[in-house]
């Protein structure tokens, strides 16, 4: 039996079991080879967050992001040890142009 002084410790809350986001499974893009899993891609930031913000946030809360090549996905590797999508690059510089 505790004592006076012994602290008591509260049970803890249930948590509802995470969803699963059923449209990860269907890419957004044609993917032949799988291809677009071993490149780096390049997200369009917008007036109010910067591109790095709203990877950033993906990661950190596990929500996917679309590039610019159209995959969805949640970062969760290092970007600098994959080469940049070459539709990326590609869709980025047009981007530039405008």
């Amino acid at each position: 039996m505790p004592s006076a002084d012994t602290p008591t410790i509260a049970p803890l809350p249930t948590v509802a079991p995470p969803t699963i986001d059923t449209e990860l499974d269907t890419p957004l893009v044609d993917t032949v080879h799988g291809d677009h899993d071993m490149f780096a891609h390049i997200v369009r930031g917008t007036k109010k967050k910067k591109a790095q913000d709203i990877v950033l946030e993906a990661r950190i809360n596990g929500t996917p992001i679309v590039a610019l090549c159209g995959k969805k996905w949640i970062p969760q590797r290092d970007p600098q040890k994959f080469p940049i999508c070459p539709e990326c690059l590609e869709i980025a510089a047009k981007l530039r142009r405008k």
